[in-house]
C-alpha cells in the first residue's frame, strides 16, 4: 500500500502521549498531452493508464478508447498522444478539478440513454463493500474511494483526489470492455457538477454515493438523465432524477 509511518502526538481523554501513524503517500502527477498540453496534481502513483484514459473521456478530450494513439509511464510522468483534429476542435480543454471558471467551459451535456436499473439494497450493500475494500482509507483516513460494477465485476480505486479515483475506475471500464451503459459508479464524495459530468461524458446512467448533491450537479443530472442517489449510509438513501432506475 502507499502509506508512510510518522511521528505524531496523539492527545485524547486530556492526555498526549507519542505515537506513530500512518500517511497517504501521493506525488506529483504530470499528464502531457501531444507534448503540448501539461496537467499536474497530486494523486497516489498507482492505475496511471486507467487514470489516463479516464481523464481523457472524462474531460471531453477524446469520444473512445480508439482515439487514444499511444499511452508512455515512466515513474509519474504520463504521456498521452490523441488526434491532433481532436485537441482542436475541443473547447473544455481543462481540469474539472480547477475552479476557475470551468462551469463557463461545459458547452454541451448530452443525455445519457440507458434502461439500466440496479435494486436499492445492491447500493446498500455496495456502499459498505466500498469501504471494506478502501485499505488505504482504512490505514490512514486520507483517501476518496470509487467503485465501478459492471454485472458481477466490482472494481475499487482509491486516491486523495475525488477526481481522480472516479478518472481511474472509469479508465478500468473502458480498458477492460465495461459496457458502461449498464454500469454504474459509486464513490465517497460529493456529486456538484464537475463530477456528474464525468458520468455523462463517459455515457453512465447512475452515480452513487455516501454524500450530498449540489444543486449544480443535480441540474447537470437533469441535462445529462444521470440518476442520483446520495445519502446512502446505513439503510437509507435518497434518489434524485429518473427514480425509475432504483428497483424498491
Amino acid at each position: 500500500m502507499k502509506i508512510e509511518e510518522i511521528d505524531a502526538i496523539n492527545f485524547k481523554n486530556d492526555e498526549a502521549k507519542d505515537a506513530k501513524e500512518y500517511v497517504v503517500q501521493d506525488e506529483t502527477i504530470t499528464l502531457t498531452i501531444n507534448g503540448d498540453i501539461s496537467r499536474s496534481l497530486s494523486a497516489i502513483e498507482d492505475s496511471l493508464e486507467e487514470f489516463a484514459v479516464g481523464y481523457l473521456i472524462n474531460e471531453n478530450m477524446v469520444k473512445s478508447l480508439d482515439d487514444i494513439k499511444k499511452i508512455e509511464i515512466s515513474g509519474p510522468q504520463i504521456s498521452v498522444e490523441i488526434d491532433d483534429a481532436l485537441l482542436k476542435s475541443n473547447e473544455t480543454v481543462l481540469c474539472s478539478d480547477s475552479a476557475g471558471g470551468w462551469r463557463s467551459k461545459i458547452k454541451e451535456v448530452k443525455a445519457v440513454e440507458s434502461d439500466f436499473q440496479v435494486d436499492v439494497h445492491e447500493l446498500i450493500s455496495r456502499i459498505e463493500e466500498l469501504k471494506n475494500n478502501a485499505e488505504i482509507w482504512q490505514a490512514t483516513g486520507g483517501t476518496h474511494v470509487a467503485g465501478i460494477v459492471y454485472q458481477e465485476k466490482f472494481v475499487v480505486k482509491e486516491d486523495v483526489s475525488r477526481h481522480v479515483a472516479v478518472d481511474k475506475v472509469i479508465g478500468y471500464g473502458i480498458l477492460h470492455g465495461f459496457d458502461l451503459k449498464n454500469s454504474y459508479v459509486i464513490y465517497s464524495g460529493r456529486m456538484p457538477a464537475d463530477m456528474v459530468i464525468k458520468m455523462t461524458r463517459a455515457g453512465i446512467p447512475i452515480l452513487a454515493s455516501n454524500a450530498a448533491p449540489a444543486n449544480s450537479g443535480y441540474n447537470i443530472a437533469k441535462k445529462g438523465n444521470i440518476t442520483l442517489v446520495g445519502f446512502l449510509r446505513g439503510q437509507r438513501c435518497n434518489i434524485y432524477n429518473n427514480q425509475n432506475r432504483i428497483l424498491f
